[in-house]
């Protein structure tokens, strides 16, 4: 047994001494894919860890501390009404509409706290895949047909994928049920009323901070779009008052952290992640350091903090480096990925759902993607396939479902989007 692992050892050794002997730096192709890792990474960081994760974060947090596992576990868990269950699960995501990775703290907080697998699965799916503002724009962008195909496709999806899930590991899913009956009831230490209009907030700050630009400048998202961050503000103020009211923190410490977000509003009103920023410090730096709910409130979100961004950042490198950016070339040659999604085919539709499924789409960035692939020739089944794999996967987000829910089950769930996503593509082929 001894020599069989000292074999291992020598052959991974082995393995990697050879990858950094026939390294091909020097190359063009390999150093710009070096390049476009850290150029998405850096855009990432920018984009997405500030306005989308650390609202994701405290909000996983509060559910953690603050929902009671007896509710979670009665409109999601393995016993609760499956109708119900998959109807909260699907709406819950809907009215989020966070891309992939955003829709991961929150996942893992209800899984945690004892939501079945299915509705967890389904409210992973559902979130950045039923995007009202990414369909209305697939249908302006891309064809009326084909954003009606992405809409009621995601809806269904995101409850097929959740039965598929709950059924395959329907022994675990029992277990967990026989569990979860002997479970006392938790005390009740406020008003129904009081937790949603805390969530309220801070879901709507994560939503409007995060409220993307459109090309039209007349419509209702672009009006939305012009008050984004009075309205956030507006829910950033809601969230400071109930914090005193209802949760017993101190109003000097709410008052300390708002003044120099205001200040530094009115003196850089071009640069809003500023005043964000200084707003989240002195939140952080506050709540951590009570002894109270909120001190709890802030360890469950750094814990959460800790055990996915680290793989987010990682997954981000990776899926930088093989396919780089929108118009950016990364190891894997986007010709080959334009020849590959040609016509109608099983072949294509399985490859743009193979495909989408690993590469990283932020919020709305999949249409104008696949509005240049389809001026190249790609067809409306791939399109659909795409568009049902890529925004609810991705390889970052992956590796945070494994760390979640374990190699198996992420494997599962990964080949159940994929296989579905090319049947329903080559099926609205063969239709259109």
């Amino acid at each position: 047994m001894i020599w069989k692992q000292e074999w291992k050892n020598l052959i991974i050794i082995a393995g990697i001494f050879l990858a950094c002997f026939y390294l091909p730096v020097g190359t063009a192709r390999f150093n710009n894919a070096v390049l476009e890792a850290f150029h998405l990474v850096k855009w990432y960081a920018r984009e997405h860890v500030l306005l989308c994760l650390i609202p994701a974060f405290f909000i996983a947090g509060a559910i953690a501390v603050f929902v009671s596992q007896a509710s979670v576990m009665k409109y999601l868990g393995a016993k609760a009404n499956k109708i119900l269950a998959y109807a909260v699960a699907s709406v819950s995501g809907m009215i989020l509409a966070v891309c992939s990775c955003t829709v991961l703290p929150l996942f893992a907080g209800i899984y945690k706290m004892g939501a079945g697998l299915g509705p967890a699965c389904a409210f992973l799916y559902s979130g950045p895949a039923i995007n009202v503002l990414a369909i209305v724009l697939t249908a302006r962008v891309l064809g009326l047909e084909l954003g009606i195909a992405r809409a009621l496709g995601a809806i269904i999806f995101s409850v097929v994928v959740g039965v598929l899930m709950h059924f395959i590991f329907r022994k675990e899913e029992n277990a967990k049920a026989a569990a979860q009956i002997g479970m006392p009831d938790e005390e009740v230490k406020r008003p129904l009323w009081q937790n949603l209009l805390y969530f309220a907030s801070m879901v709507g700050i994560l939503v409007f901070a995060n409220w993307g630009k459109t090309d039209d400048t007349s419509g209702l998202f672009a009006a939305v779009y012009a008050v984004k961050w009075i309205v956030a503000s507006a829910f950033s103020l809601m969230l400071g008052i109930i914090l005193v009211v209802c949760f017993d923190f101190k109003w000097w410490k709410v008052l300390v952290t708002a003044i120099p977000v205001v200040i530094l509003a009115v003196l850089f009103p071009d640069m809003p992640l500023i005043a964000f920023s200084a707003g989240v410090i002195g939140l952080s730096g506050f709540t951590s350091t009570d002894k109270g709910e909120t001190g709890e409130w802030f360890a469950s979100s750094w814990g959460f903090a800790k055990q996915i961004l680290p793989l987010l950042l990682i997954g981000v490198l990776i899926a930088g480096a093989l396919l780089g950016r929108v118009g950016n070339e990364g190891l894997i040659p986007s010709e080959w990925v334009a020849e590959a999604l040609g016509g109608n085919s099983l072949q294509a539709n399985f490859f743009a759902s193979f495909a989408g499924a690993f590469m990283y789409f932020a919020t709305l960035t999949e249409v104008p993607i696949l509005q240049g692939l389809i001026a190249n020739g790609m067809g409306k089944g791939p399109a659909l396939a795409l568009l049902l794999a890529g925004p609810a996967l991705s390889l970052p987000n992956m590796l945070v479902i494994r760390s979640v829910l374990g190699t198996k089950k992420t494997i599962v769930f990964v080949s159940i989007v994929i296989i579905m996503a090319t049947i329903s593509g080559r099926i609205f082929g063969a239709i259109i």
